[in-house]
């Protein structure tokens, strides 16, 4: 008890999470007499961080920093125009497909909602889109990427829970395709009773031109998600060609990167990574130090008290999780919230793989949610707009998410049947 309230009191006083869960460590081995472990904190801190997989996460945040200075995400932006432009409510589909392929990427959900929504919103608003939609389709975009491989959150479960990043890459992809429908179908939906603009077909010459232009960036997700299933390359080497790939597309062919940049883009990398690896080491010695108390025995035990469902387990997890993800970053509770709860997973007979999937799903509900959803603010500064404004225009597409969030509890070959193959 006194654990967690010195944990929701440094929350709540506004300290770094990675701090609020080293002091919650110590104060736990304080409060229940192991403060014998203390002295071996600084080992558990560098063994914790010293995974391979690891090194996947500062090259992937790469791709995407130079994907952006590189002005590669509008050039897809503009190929998906060629495909889904000429629909009703088709500038709603280009920000959707754009967002998929962007997903491959960027791999962050609150990155990619910051990217398009400086991309898509005024450009939607110009062609007559009622703002509020326009923001919400963007964020609703934006939660493709943590689960399209590459995904960052897929990158720290594997290595929170052990689990094979490649595999975890795959098992995303069938999700990622169902969410895609559902928030499709909330676009034909809209157009059909709410009215959306009729899209423009682009000329046949421009046709040529914008998929042309698209190719180039377009083969970064593709190297990346081909080399992974054939096991040609690890999602480490994965993420180091795609890096030189976003490179030398950006400096070298559209020369839209320029040397000079390259020491800020690495700062940028350098200074998220640590943030991510502090969040992970700390979140690793937390985990360890509850395992001395048997904290996730006793949870799978209460648990197995209330249920023995394992679709009923995997509802709790996902109100947990959700509720949660309004008050930490998903990064936090992911990093958090696995080390105690896979043990319980595993006890009810749910793959590893497929509850990975679980619970980055849950997480991106926060990311969109109040009070402190991070996506929401992105997108309500991009757009000024308030956020009860915005966050009724998003209820549709949080109600088609929680849908195929229920589908994939329910059928686990969506997650699995992919990552069996390899």
């Amino acid at each position: 008890m006194i654990t967690s309230v010195i944990f929701f009191i440094t929350l709540l006083l506004g300290l770094p999470i990675f701090i609020t869960l080293l002091l919650g460590t110590l104060v736990f081995l304080w409060q229940t007499d192991l403060t014998v472990l203390m002295s071996s904190l600084p080992i558990q801190l560098y063994g914790s961080l010293n995974q391979n997989g690891l090194l996947a996460i500062p090259l992937f945040m790469l791709v995407g920093e130079l994907m952006n200075k590189g002005g590669l995400t509008s050039r897809l932006m503009n190929a998906a125009d060629v495909f889904v432009g000429g629909f009703k409510g088709g500038l709603a589909y280009v920000n959707l497909l754009t967002n998929a392929m962007a997903a491959s990427i960027l791999g962050s959900a609150t990155a990619q909602i910051a990217v398009m929504s400086r991309l898509m919103i005024p450009t939607m608003v110009e062609k007559g889109y009622k703002k509020e939609f326009s923001a919400a389709v963007t964020m609703a975009g934006g939660l493709l990427g943590p689960i399209i491989p590459p995904s960052m959150l897929m990158i720290i479960y594997g290595v929170v829970a052990y689990q094979p990043i490649s595999a975890l890459f795959i098992a995303g992809i069938l999700p990622g395709l169902l969410i895609i429908a559902g928030f499709a179908l909330v676009i034909f939906l809209t157009g059909l009773f709410a009215g959306l603009p009729s899209g423009e077909h682009l000329k046949h010459k421009n046709i040529r031109q914008e998929l042309v232009n698209g190719l180039l960036p377009g083969t970064i997700p593709v190297v990346v998600i081909v080399c992974i299933i054939s096991g040609v390359m690890t999602p480490t080497e994965a993420g180091a060609i795609a890096s030189i790939l976003a490179f030398v597309i950006g400096a070298v062919v559209y020369k839209s990167i320029n040397l000079k940049e390259l020491p800020g883009i690495f700062a940028s990398v350098a200074l998220n990574t640590a943030t991510i690896t502090g969040l992970i080491a700390t979140a690793s010695v937390f985990g360890w130090a509850l395992s001395f108390e048997a904290v996730p025995d006793m949870l799978v035990e209460w648990i197995s008290g209330i249920t023995t469902s394992p679709l009923l387990f995997l509802m709790l997890v996902y109100v947990l999780v959700i509720l949660l993800g309004m008050f930490l970053e998903s990064i936090s509770v992911m990093i958090v919230i696995v080390p105690i709860i896979l043990p319980a997973a595993v006890s009810f007979g749910i793959d590893p793989i497929h509850f990975g999937v679980i619970i980055s799903l849950a997480t991106l509900i926060g990311l969109v949610t109040p009070p402190v959803g991070p996506g929401l603010y992105i997108a309500m500064t991009s757009a000024n707009l308030p956020m009860g404004a915005l966050f009724k225009a998003m209820i549709p597409f949080l109600a088609s998410m929680l849908v195929c969030m229920l589908i994939i509890a329910v059928f686990p070959a969506i997650s699995l049947w992919l990552p069996s193959l390899m």
